[in-house]
């Protein structure tokens, strides 16, 4: 597979100038699913304000040659940074899922395959062979084990469960913009949007070449893949319960990592159940508004459960210096998710890789000036919290 041209600089430093290049090429009902969060939107940017409350303590005059190498879950890494699963991907850009776990590949990293994704199993895995699978329960079980067959079957590396989406967030940006409009196959509804659309020839031209919004190639229920339109009812009706672990486990004999953790309780419950690891989230603040950030959680979470299992962080990432905040807060590894999914929306697979080549060069230009060779090296004794950072 050839490695797409890379956006380059000065135009494109920073994630900022990804998410700018993303919101211009992409319509409202695109870029605001991708933007936009729950009710007033606290959650999501407290999440992204915590980390300027965590200041680096640098070890100065070290000569370092920094290794972001590091292990999660038996899978060895390039870097401690997982690419998020995105639902909707395709809606974002054609190549969508593929574009990702490309994109990871690429880096040398691992992916996290959406169950609300617009490519099969198959196609992804064809893409990267550090993949794992993000599991909602929709469909019922018997369509979630069909699933879990075919990902044990193509060699995916784990299950990552989430535990908070009883119901879909009230996302106020989407039925503004007509994102349902938009989903559906009814011309009609589109109508009162089609003037703004238009002004996105680009977009709209891959789009409808891509057949427009696809069914879900792997939620297959009795009547065959879940249609878009039907998300919203088919999450309230797979609603993950803790029981549920029980069954799951049973049908999946590799790694599973429960994701959408905020409090100690639940983190040592995860680990009571059997969990391999867990994912520090509030679903990047889309799902309960006025949550902590994950940040502020993390803290407490990791001093009860640590060396219990994996705990991976979530939420807000926009630099390599985030990284490294939640590395020395005790996280081994963290998700990216909006980061790169602006840069897929931007370019495709050279957004992606663009993504990540910057948080690469944060990550490494950071632990150069804190003193720090390895991942292992980022721990508490390099950071500060400023009062009132911490919640628990």
């Amino acid at each position: 597979m050839s490695t797409p041209k890379s956006l380059q600089p000065p135009n494109i430093v920073n994630i900022a100038d990804l998410r700018a290049l993303a919101r211009r090429r992409l319509p409202n009902a695109a870029f605001d699913y991708l933007d936009g969060a729950a009710d007033d939107e606290i959650t999501a940017k407290d999440n992204v304000a915590a980390f300027s409350e965590v200041i680096f303590k640098p070890r100065q005059a070290v000569m370092t040659a920094p290794d972001l190498s590091t292990s999660v879950l038996g899978v060895d890494l390039a870097m401690p940074a997982i690419l998020s699963p995105i639902g909707y991907s395709r809606m974002l850009h054609p190549r969508g899922e593929l574009a990702g776990a490309g994109g990871a590949r690429r880096a040398g990293t691992g992916y996290i395959l959406s169950t609300i994704s617009g490519h099969p199993l198959e196609k992804v895995r064809e893409q990267n062979d550090k993949v794992f699978f993000q599991v909602y329960l929709m469909g019922g079980r018997e369509a979630t084990k069909r699933a879990f067959t075919r990902a044990k079957a193509l060699g995916y590396r784990g299950l990552f469960v989430t535990i908070d989406t009883a119901v879909a967030g009230n996302r106020e940006r989407d039925p503004r913009n007509g994102m349902r409009a938009l989903m559906g196959k009814e011309l009609l509804p589109k109508l009162p949007y089609v003037p703004e659309i238009m002004m996105h020839p680009r977009w709209l031209f891959r789009f409808l070449l891509d057949g427009g919004m696809p069914g879900l190639p792997n939620v297959v229920t009795e009547t065959g893949p879940l249609v878009a339109t039907d998300v919203g009812r088919a999450l309230e009706n797979a609603h993950v319960c803790w029981d549920d672990l029980q069954w799951i486990r049973e049908s999946w004999d590799g790694p599973i990592v429960i994701k959408g953790v905020m409090t100690a309780d639940d983190a040592q419950r995860a680990v009571d159940m059997g969990a391999n690891g867990i994912v520090v989230s509030n679903h990047a603040g889309r799902q309960l508004d006025s949550v902590a950030a994950s940040l502020r959680v993390l803290p407490g979470i990791v001093e009860r459960v640590k060396g219990k299992t994996t705990i991976i962080f979530d939420g807000g990432i926009r630099r390599g210096g985030d990284i490294a905040k939640a590395l020395c807060l005790g996280a081994e590894a963290v998700l990216v998710g909006r980061a790169y999914a602006y840069g897929m929306a931007a370019a495709g697979d050279a957004g992606v890789d663009r993504a990540l080549e910057i948080l690469k060069a944060d990550l490494v230009r950071t632990m150069k000036l804190l003193g720090a060779n390895s991942v292992k090296d980022l721990t508490t004794d390099l950071v500060a919290l400023k009062p009132g950072f911490r919640v628990d």
